[in-house]
């Protein structure tokens, strides 16, 4: 693996929008990368990373903490060449939040159709690098259905495809009608903490949930309910059939979101021979967030510069 100089890190805010009928979604969109000595960037390729459910994108993916080196995901990528990008969904962080939605699956597809567009059209990049992760992850297989002429590469993090015998939705569906009744549920530090204690405590450093929990609260008090609704009450709602583009399932070892069997089921339907199953050890679910961040980057990595097959059959 190369790492550039180090060369600032450039970052940049963008904004597009989609619309909707009788209305307007405004998306944030957030972009780091290292120029080359021309100017250009993304020699590596280009990086959309998609969220999850409690929490907008910076914070999961541009974190910063205190004698925790490359915990940015963004920084690091860019660092080894990179364009990276991310966008918060509608009702997330610093994009739309006034309709009455409730922001789910299908919903944070269509803002990835938007921000792909923008992406694709300011930069002049051909198909991109789609990393998500847990409720992001179900999001960006969609998008990858509908659209897999934009997607070079398909990055699935925490995913969960039919939730049977997934315990941490077995414990959330006893919330279901909770949640239905609202668009939103709120969140604080305790929630933000549940995360790390729900499926293996000790896999995260207090000093990361912490800054993590800083800079999810910074912008938001309380997150959309409608993955949560989704990943309760209508899974299946990707066909991995229809996930026709190379594709790796990232699986944390601890991760309580989905039962082993249920992704490796998911992964033997996917049609592309391009495929890769990878479990990380000693990761629960916020794998970017875990004293382990390191090794699910270079997982992603390899991947995303893997070498395409000379001979396809």
């Amino acid at each position: 693996m190369t790492t550039l100089p180090a060369a600032p890190i450039v970052a940049e805010e963008h904004w597009t929008t989609r619309a909707v009928p009788g209305d307007e979604v405004r998306l944030f969109l957030y972009e780091k990368f290292v120029p080359s000595a021309d100017g250009t960037r993304g020699a590596a390729g280009t990086i959309l990373f998609v969220h999850g459910s409690s929490m907008a994108s910076q914070p999961t993916f541009d974190l910063h903490v205190p004698g925790v080196p490359d915990q940015s995901a963004m920084e690091w990528f860019a660092r080894q060449g990179f364009d990276t990008w991310c966008v918060d969904m509608e009702g997330y962080g610093r994009s739309s939040k006034h309709r009455d939605v409730n922001s789910d699956i299908s919903n944070g597809a269509d803002d990835l159709e938007a921000a792909s567009a923008y992406i694709m059209a300011t930069r002049d990049c051909g198909p991109l690098l789609v990393y998500g992760i847990s409720s992001g992850a179900l999001r960006a297989a969609l998008f990858a259905e509908r659209h897999p002429e934009r997607v070079k590469r398909l990055a699935l993090d925490a995913f969960v495809w039919t939730g049977e015998d997934s315990p941490t939705l077995e414990q959330r569906r006893k919330r279901l009608p909770e949640f239905i009744g609202v668009n939103r549920r709120p969140i604080d530090r305790s929630t933000v903490r549940g995360i790390f204690e729900r499926d293996h405590p000790g896999t995260a450093d207090d000093a990361v949930v912490e800054a993590f929990a800083d800079a999810i609260l910074a912008l938001d008090d309380s997150m959309p309910n409608g993955t949560y609704i989704d990943m309760c009450s209508k899974l299946p709602v990707v066909a991995p059939e229809r996930v026709t583009v190379p594709t790796i399932i990232m699986r944390g070892q601890f991760d309580g979101i989905a039962s082993f069997e249920d992704l490796v089921r998911f992964f033997t339907l996917l049609p592309n021979p391009d495929k890769q199953f990878v479990v990380m050890p000693g990761i629960a679910h916020a794998s970017f967030q875990q004293k382990n961040f390191r090794l699910a980057f270079q997982v992603l990595h390899a991947f995303f510069m893997q070498q395409e097959p000379a001979y396809r059959a």
